[in-house]
């Protein structure tokens, strides 16, 4: 089994302070049943803004729901994504933590490492949910053993293309790397003028898709030490296929500096015929062109003769703190939040897909060209980046954007440049700069 780790792409939400939903009046410290708190005492959660428009409307149902089951007063604080983390490492120093809270996926090992989170097997077990939780998901929230943070929802990226372009250019959706290669060459033929297929220099998550399809890892752990295998000759293949598109003419130079949104944007007018995009994009192609409404579609990313290559899930983990009064009742939440009506309805309402296996049957059974092969990528070929505490420090030094923009400006070829990641990558994970 793969032991990797996926990292949330860290959307911009709105600025603003923090945010408290007046479900209940505040208290501090965790379910300890104060003067505010009710016969069935409090319960404080952090929930990240932005990810669900509806988020209060929500969350005033959810707390009227636990309120009937529980007896307990529910107290959420909507805290934006850009100031959480500096909070959470305040708030553990200082104890002051949230009963439970919205665990960024990159963020749960590094709070489990850090000793706030409280281990959930033991829970999971009783509540009979072993085997339905999203696999790429629990591995995400499983840090040395234990399960620190319970599948909540999250994206995945498949592959999105132009069904106008497709069409025009008499080629069917690519089920293989020498099909996606075929059918970039009959788009650049048909269309001189577009971009066959887009390869970003700046999209971290949609350059390990290659390095899996071709049976190589980003990094593998050997007891406590950690290996960056972006140069292993499996890798190294897959980087010469993505990057060789763009060496081939498939791509633009332009391309070596975009981000996931600059490809967003140039798919939504009209100019990309392929590209790897989110299970959240679709939504954001139509509003920023209507007339692309119809025009496109997706499936899984292809593995390098077949199948599915795994791809990057984003989203979060809902994780207990160890600061918890009653643990009992913190889960109770949880469970409420990741599995049955509320997951099904949160992940409706934010765009994203529930963490229950159960839940997904639908999407993935429907005839939606835009539903059911993120799903089918979601359950079948979702993946993680390496579980680590220290994975931040990783996309901080942005150490596989620099090797991809070596490689697409022709400065470094895919050997030296992969090998030269691959020796940033294992120092930070160990710890070093």
């Amino acid at each position: 089994m793969r032991r990797q780790m996926f990292g949330r792409t860290k959307t911009a939400v709105a600025t603003g302070a923090l945010l408290a939903l007046g479900l209940a009046a505040c208290s501090s410290g965790g379910s300890d049943g104060g003067d505010d708190g009710g016969e069935g005492g409090t319960l404080d959660v952090w929930i990240m803004q932005g990810t669900n428009p509806s988020g209060e409307k929500f969350f005033d149902e959810v707390g009227k729901a636990f309120k009937e089951e529980t007896g307990a007063t529910l107290n959420v604080e909507f805290v934006e994504w850009g100031d959480a983390h500096d909070r959470f490492v305040t708030s553990i120093a200082g104890g002051t933590t949230p009963d439970v809270a919205e665990t960024g996926t990159t963020w749960t090992p590094e709070f489990a490492d850090a000793g706030a989170l409280a281990p959930l097997d033991d829970y999971v077990s009783e509540a009979g949910l072993d085997g339905d939780l999203v696999e790429g998901l629990a591995e995400a929230g499983t840090y040395d053993g234990a399960l620190y943070g319970m599948p909540w929802y999250a994206g995945v990226r498949s592959f999105v293309y132009n069904t106008e372009m497709f069409d025009k250019a008499g080629i069917e959706p690519p089920t293989t790397w020498a099909e996606i290669e075929s059918a970039a060459k009959a788009l650049k033929k048909e269309f001189p003028d577009k971009i066959a297929v887009a390869v970003p220099g700046d999209a971290e998550f949609t350059v390990y898709p290659w390095v899996w399809g071709a049976g190589g890892e980003v990094a593998t752990l050997d007891g406590d030490t950690w290996t960056s295998q972006l140069d292993s000759p499996e890798s190294q293949a897959g980087l010469e296929f993505w990057t060789g598109l763009a060496a081939d003419g498939y791509s633009s130079a332009g391309a070596t500096t975009w981000r996931e949104t600059d490809v967003l944007d140039s798919f939504a007018q009209g100019d990309v015929g392929m590209a790897v995009m989110g299970s959240w994009t679709p939504g954001a192609i139509v509003e920023a062109n209507a007339d692309m409404e119809g025009k496109f579609a997706a499936v899984p990313i292809p593995g390098q003769d077949g199948g599915i290559a795994p791809s990057v899930l984003g989203g979060s983990h809902l994780s207990m703190f160890n600061t918890a009064d009653d643990k009992d009742l913190a889960f109770e939440f949880i469970e409420m939040m990741t599995t049955g009506e509320f997951a099904s309805k949160w992940g409706e309402q934010s765009g994203y897909f529930p963490g229950q296996k159960s839940l997904l049957e639908e999407a993935t059974s429907s005839t939606d060209p835009l539903v059911a092969p993120f799903a089918q990528q979601f359950v079948e070929g979702g993946a993680s980046v390496p579980v680590s505490p220290n994975f931040g420090a990783v996309q901080a030094k942005l150490t596989t954007s620099t090797m991809m923009q070596s490689i697409l400006s022709g400065d470094q070829d895919v050997a030296t440049a992969s090998k030269a990641a691959a020796e940033e990558m294992t120092s930070l994970l160990n710890g070093g700069s």
